[in-house]
């Protein structure tokens, strides 16, 4: 290997990384249970207005 594809290899390496951090940097953590999708309250049936506990 010469030192021109060493160079090469370096710097390819290197984009590499930047483009993965810049990709980790946009990633957004979200809210669990926002505006009411983590517990879910059933309509109809003997059990009506009770939130459910397990899905089924």
């Amino acid at each position: 290997m010469n030192i021109f594809e060493f160079r090469n290899l370096l710097n390819s390496a290197d984009q590499k990384e930047k483009r993965k951090s810049f990709l980790k940097s946009l990633i957004k953590s979200v809210e669990t249970g926002a505006n009411g999708t983590l517990e879910y309250v059933v309509k109809k049936g003997p059990g009506k207005d009770k939130i459910a506990s397990t899905r089924q």
